[in-house]
C-alpha cells in the first residue's frame, strides 16, 4: 500500500518572521535561492505522490501565482479555509474534505525538506501499514535541532509517543494520518495538538525517529543564521 496524496499546510501568518512576512508568506520565503514550499514538493515529488492539496489564508493570492509559474506538472489543488483561519486541525480536515483517499502525508513547510528525508519517510510509511495505524508522527531527537532553542515536544519508545518525563523529541513537521482520527471534527478552527492529546491519552499516537539534522524557520534570527551556512 502507498500514500498517493499529500497535503501542505500553508495557511499560517508567519508572525515572527516579520517584516518579511508582511508582504510575503512563510512559505515562499527562499532559503539558498528555493522557496520553502518548493522544497516540500519536490520530496513529495521525490516520494512518487502527485496529488498534493495546499491550504492557504494569509496572503493567499501569491500561492495561485507561485503554482502557475513553476508549472510543477503535478495535480495540485489549492483550498482556501474560507472566511478565517482554521488552525492545523481545520486546515487539514477542510483539505480531507475535498480528496476520496483515506491516508494522507501532511508536511509542514515550515522545516527545510530535502530529498534526503525521502527514505525515511517511506520506511515510516512501511510501518503505518504494516501495523494497519491510522497516524505516525516524524519525530527527531532535540540534540539535532540546528535551533538549539527548541525544546522537546514528546518521548518516543518502541515508535509509540508519550509526554511523560523528559521531552527529547521534537515533531517535525511531517505525519501520516488516516481520516478516521478526524471523523468526529467538524470544519472550525482547532489544532491538531488537540487530537494528539487524546490519542497520548489513549496510547494511541504513534512516531519515528528521524536521523537527519533538523533545520525549522523558527523565526528572523534563525533566518539570518540558515542564510549564512
Amino acid at each position: 500500500m502507498k500514500i498517493n496524496t499529500a497535503l501542505i499546510l500553508c495557511a499560517g501568518f508567519g508572525k515572527r518572521l516579520n517584516p518579511i512576512t508582511l508582504k510575503t508568506p512563510k512559505p515562499l520565503i527562499e532559503i539558498k535561492d528555493i522557496t520553502m514550499l518548493e522544497k516540500s514538493i519536490n520530496l513529495i515529488k521525490e516520494m512518487h505522490i502527485s496529488k498534493i492539496f495546499i491550504n492557504t489564508f494569509y496572503l493567499k493570492e501569491h500561492f495561485s501565482e507561485f503554482i502557475k509559474n513553476k508549472n510543477f506538472n503535478l495535480d495540485i489543488h489549492i483550498v482556501e479555509d474560507g472566511g478565517s483561519i482554521l488552525d492545523t486541525g481545520g486546515g487539514i480536515l477542510n483539505m480531507i474534505n475535498h480528496s476520496g483517499e483515506d491516508d494522507f502525508i501532511v508536511l509542514n513547510p515550515d522545516t527545510i525538506w530535502s530529498n534526503e528525508y525521502r527514505d525515511e519517510i517511506i520506511k515510516m510509511e512501511a510501518i503505518y501499514f504494516a501495523k494497519k495505524l491510522e497516524n505516525i508522527l516524524l519525530l527527531v531527537n532535540k540534540k539535532l535541532s540546528f535551533d538549539q532553542n527548541l525544546t522537546g515536544d514528546f518521548n518516543l519508545s518502541n515508535n509509540l509517543i508519550s509526554k511523560k518525563d523528559n521531552l527529547d523529541f521534537i515533531y517535525t513537521g511531517c505525519q501520516i494520518l488516516n481520516k478516521k482520527i478526524l471523523m468526529n471534527q467538524t470544519i472550525n478552527k482547532f489544532s491538531i495538538l488537540n487530537i494528539w492529546n487524546k490519542l497520548i491519552d489513549e496510547k494511541k499516537l504513534y512516531g519515528f525517529e528521524s536521523k537527519k539534522k533538523f533545520y525549522h524557520l523558527t523565526n528572523l534570527n534563525i533566518f539570518n543564521k540558515l542564510k549564512d551556512l
